[in-house]
């Protein structure tokens, strides 16, 4: 009996060690390594150097410890005047440093030209997000310091919807009308509205999301 005993309390010390080992090395991979911080700091400081100007500065680094980017270190910067933001980072295929600058930009006159309109039809609590490619720059070979207008470039970017109640009947022809004006206002003529029904406190109100391609 009492060897029994010992058996089941050596197995469970075992179990809870494991357990233990697994937290710990869980803690630190949640956190960044200071070389590699300062290396992409040092990179993007080069970067910066070679392609923008004294209007941009580098003021923090991102480290990505759970997988949502196909970078784990990226160099926050910002456009001193206008307080855009994006990310310098090592490109995983390529190994070449790249930003997301135009893409932020664009991202954020275009939130900005269609959140008038969102408050107005949706409520003012609703909100609108702009998802473009990050790599757009480079691969439309965009001048970063001459980005010019979203306008001028057939764009095809996903265009987010949160409003913070649930499904109304009449819903799905109020999101048309939202297309129709984006394309007949010539904001954007391409694209993907995704519309969710989420709380202002992030609870989900409707477990169906409505898709639409234009």
């Amino acid at each position: 009996m009492r060897k029994t005993v010992k058996i089941i309390l050596g197995i469970l010390g075992f179990i809870f060690l494991g357990v233990v080992v697994l937290v710990i090395l869980f803690i630190l991979s949640m956190k960044p390594d200071p070389d590699r911080e300062e290396k992409i700091r040092q990179e993007a400081g080069r970067y910066l150097e070679a392609n923008f100007n004294d209007d941009f500065e580098l003021y923090d680094t991102l480290y990505d410890n759970m997988g949502n980017f196909e970078f784990e270190y990226a160099a926050k910067v910002r456009v001193i005047r206008s307080n855009t933001e994006f990310l310098v980072y090592r490109d995983a295929e390529t190994k070449q440093l790249v930003d997301t600058y135009v893409s932020d930009k664009w991202s954020d006159e275009l939130e900005e030209e269609m959140s008038p309109y969102v408050r107005q039809a949706f409520g003012e609590s609703a909100v609108v997000y702009v998802y473009i490619d990050d790599e757009i720059g480079v691969a439309l070979n965009v001048d970063p310091l001459n980005p010019g207008s979203f306008k001028n470039y057939n764009l095809e970017p996903t265009v987010r919807l949160d409003i913070p109640r649930k499904r109304l009947e009449g819903d799905e022809e109020r999101f048309t009308d939202f297309i129709s004006y984006l394309t007949i206002e010539e904001i954007l003529q391409h694209g993907q509205l995704i519309v969710s029904y989420v709380a202002e406190t992030g609870e989900i109100l409707e477990d169906k999301e409505w898709i639409w391609e234009f």
